[in-house]
């Protein structure tokens, strides 16, 4: 069933002027040749958090890696390739240092890029002159970072691009993502040239465990590999990666979003916009939440360290999951993703995590009251909260129990926040409430498809669809908006606009005509036992 519906979510309408997209979760990188192995894919569904280390000599400048090659003067292009590899020199390069930080912030592997898109390898190559080995630095960059990433217990992983800037360079192509044209005997030398690059890969650094594909042509890199690596993860390129976005709804089968910590891949020293700890950390929850990971990236500085707003933000993470890391690791969806600002994974099915990511105010030695719809309890239910006793609270002698009651609207639990965790008693992070023995409060959720937009007399039409609607009681739903402003920008988005509810018709539908001029996100929302289940995020282009 999951699966027909996500074939159905990735479908897009154009009707009139108006086209409603996928965008916000569109991944042309899937593929259905896909050997992964059940058990390396289960791995990654037990696995919450990736780290993603894009690193390369542009890095030098500050601008995007590779990118700017593209639609370039001949003079930037020959100053690129002849002049940054002779000042490119990350002497402090620490991965095990990086591999220590990110195994504290709950990451079970570290991605990096062995090559981008310009065409820059990090390892010693013997396919081309362009890599570590003829900087001033002069080492296999690429094996250190192995070493040290088996070291500290974490599984390795590679990002290759089979685009290759430099290659078309050599060729006299000129360099672009979109219309790269070559003749038969260019077209098999490239083949060539990935294929070796890939044996070296797969052969020369042992076994590797996870493999990010960006670009194309995806087939000969995955067939090299997995001809030689056949235990080997590939994660784009066989299954879906949304890039810079979180899926709108429920995934059942494995998928991990890859995500800046500020706006930029590589290294930005000016200009950039750090995304908060609380925000990475609920981003991390989003995707459990959702049936997926997380990988998230950092740019190390030319001289190879991590700039301090990066290692801060995974220190904070840290922390946050040093007391919470059971709510993430080796956990599955729960009935519903969500109610409102408090998020769910569980265990077994009968163990449920309420993640409350509303704590910023909080205060600590407050008692708080939430009702959790989508449960209820049993004669052995038990709460408690992560990461505290609840029985003892530092210079106080207050009741911190924690209490639960089932009421007819839901299930109430009270708790206290009464763990100190920064100095100034301020911790704004999301507390988790552990609920033991406690069942769904339906078997199954209904199936939200978010359907086209249809330009009609001034308005949108907007349409959406419950998929297994069969259940009397669902019978209200209704549509959130807000404007878009690409891609990036989409995670610094302000808060979803509610449409009014409308009917559900006998077949599953429903419907809504709004005025809306531009571009915007929405999604279709139904309610069901007194619970918001949202269809995918859709964009509206007008």
């Amino acid at each position: 069933m999951y699966k027909k519906y996500l074939c159905v979510l990735l479908l897009f309408v154009c009707a009139a002027k108006v086209s409603a997209q996928n965008d916000l979760v569109k991944d042309d990188n899937a593929s259905n040749y896909n050997l992964n192995k059940p058990e390396r894919e289960a791995w990654l569904k037990n696995t919450g958090l990736g780290l993603f280390i894009h690193f390369s000599m542009d890095g030098q400048l500050g601008v995007v890696i590779s990118h700017s090659l593209v639609g370039a003067s001949d003079d930037y292009v020959n100053r690129y390739f002849t002049e940054l590899p002779k000042t490119f020199d990350p002497s402090k390069f620490d991965p095990h240092q990086i591999a220590v930080l990110a195994r504290l912030a709950g990451m079970k592997y570290i991605v990096f890029t062995t090559k981008h898109h310009s065409g820059f390898c990090m390892w010693d190559t013997k396919t081309t002159d362009f890599n570590i080995m003829h900087t001033p630095y002069k080492k296999d960059l690429l094996k250190e970072f192995v070493d040290a990433t088996r070291e500290v217990g974490l599984q390795v992983g590679f990002y290759f691009s089979p685009e290759d800037f430099n290659f078309l360079r050599d060729h006299h192509i000129p360099i672009s993502r979109t219309d790269v044209k070559m003749d038969a005997n260019t077209r098999k030398d490239y083949d060539n040239y990935t294929r070796r690059q890939c044996e070296e890969l797969m052969t020369n650094y042992g076994k590797i465990d996870v493999l990010f594909i960006d670009g194309d042509p995806k087939e000969i890199v995955k067939q090299t590999c997995w001809k030689l690596q056949p235990d080997l993860l590939i994660t784009r390129g066989a299954i879906k990666t949304p890039e810079q976005i979180m899926p709108g709804a429920m995934i059942n089968d494995p998928w991990l979003s890859c995500i800046t910590m500020g706006t930029a891949w590589g290294y930005q020293p000016t200009n950039e916009r750090y995304k908060s700890g609380s925000q990475l950390i609920n981003l991390l929850i989003e995707a459990r939440a959702k049936g997926g990971s997380l990988l998230l990236n950092v740019g190390p500085k030319p001289n190879g360290e991590l700039p301090i707003e990066q290692e801060e933000r995974l220190r904070e993470m840290s922390a946050w999951y040093f007391i919470n890391r059971e709510c993430i690791d080796d956990v599955r969806s729960w009935v519903v993703s969500k109610e409102g600002d408090t998020w769910f994974t569980s265990k077994g099915g009968h163990t449920l995590y309420a993640i409350i990511t509303d704590a910023k105010d909080w205060k600590e030695g407050t008692r708080k009251t939430f009702l959790i719809r989508s449960a209820v309890s049993t004669a052995q239910t038990q709460v408690s909260v992560l990461g505290q006793n609840s029985q003892v609270i530092e210079y106080k002698s207050d009741d911190v129990s924690c209490r639960h009651k089932q009421t007819e609207k839901g299930l109430e639990v009270s708790v206290v926040k009464a763990q100190r965790i920064y100095d100034d008693h301020r911790w704004p992070n999301p507390v988790v409430i552990k609920l033991d023995h406690v069942d769904p409060a339906f078997k199954e959720a209904i199936l939200v498809e978010t359907g086209s937009a249809i330009s009609l007399k001034g308005k949108v039409l907007l349409k959406g669809r419950i998929i297994n609607y069969k259940n009397p009681d669902v019978k209200k739903a209704r549509f959130d908006y807000r404007p878009y402003q690409g891609q990036v920008e989409t995670l610094y988005a302000g808060k979803w606009t509610p449409s009014q509810w409308v009917n559900i018709k006998p077949d599953g539908s429903f419907e809504l005509g709004i005025q809306l001029k531009g571009n915007y996100e929405y999604k279709a929302v139904a309610e069901q036992a007194n619970v918001e289940i949202e269809g995918e995020n859709k964009l509206l282009k007008q």
